[in-house]
């Protein structure tokens, strides 16, 4: 299993399961206390409704989505590789001998900037348009990501009011111990829940949807500085060093192993 996100969830269930055990706590009160649930996550519900417009909550199932299938980028050592390849291309015969490779791209983005600068678009125009599309998309995804973060600052207050509520029931039945027995521990019931979808599943899932943003951000301006040194018909070689400053140290050795060995198998062949 490769999903973090899944493996977060399942491992943060575990801790709070394997704690109620150990304490010698009823798992059954988890699930046996239908005001604590309704209070936590219709509450924390109705405060998203009210702090982001329908068009944001409108994309809230598009966003489980990516947090539980994590998108698929395109490799960063492939992008390089792709790229040196288009300016050999381009360096022998012209920029219009990449029109016949715009329908492979299956990235959006890519394929955009690819036909601008095959129709001879100013550089400066590419550039301004392609960046505008970056910021458009790191709005979009901070919108996204601010409303689970939300979700994670109003759940844990609701379990304080949570709390409050399961007091005032514990209040009324001070002359019966075991009702009040039950009221105290539904209070903080309440309270565990808040914390638990606050801390364990709102704010990581938005610190994660934070992450992937800038993941794909950092990929689309490495597009966008391949697409403009095609445009500019550099070398092979100078693409190349120009790319690898997106990648890590040990991404940079792996690369240059790939491409030493592969010229070691053109060179033999």
């Amino acid at each position: 299993m490769k999903n973090t996100t899944i493996i977060g969830l399942f491992l943060g269930l575990f801790s709070l399961i394997v704690g109620m055990i150990l304490k010698n706590a009823p798992l059954a009160s988890l699930v046996t206390n239908p005001a604590a649930i309704v209070i936590i996550l219709v509450g924390t519900a109705a405060c998203i409704f009210m702090a982001f417009p329908m068009s944001d909550l409108q994309k809230v199932p598009k966003l489980f989505k990516i947090l539980f299938s994590e998108p698929k980028l395109l490799p960063r050592q492939q992008l390089i590789t792709m790229f040196m390849e288009w300016a050999t291309i381009t360096r022998r015969e012209g920029l219009l001998a990449l029109e016949a490779r715009v329908e492979e791209i299956e990235d959006d983005f890519l394929k955009t900037g690819m036909r601008m600068i095959i129709d001879g678009q100013d550089q400066d125009f590419v550039r301004d348009v392609l960046l505008e599309d970056v910021t458009a998309t790191e709005d979009r995804h901070r919108a996204g990501a601010q409303i689970f973060s939300q979700a994670g600052m109003y759940a844990p207050t609701l379990g304080v009011l949570g709390a409050v509520v399961g007091l005032i029931s514990a209040l009324q039945n001070l002359n019966d111990m075991g009702k009040l027995a039950h009221a105290v521990a539904a209070a903080f019931i309440a309270t565990l829940l808040g914390i638990f979808t606050g801390y364990v599943m709102w704010h990581p899932m938005s610190n994660k949807l934070k992450r992937l943003s800038k993941r794909e951000t950092e990929l689309k301006l490495m597009m966008v500085e391949g697409l403009l040194s095609i445009q500019s018909g550099v070398s092979t070689i100078a693409i190349q060093q120009k790319l690898m400053v997106f990648l890590t140290p040990a991404e940079r050795t792996v690369f240059n192993e790939k491409e030493e060995s592969g010229s070691a198998q053109r060179d033999s062949a």
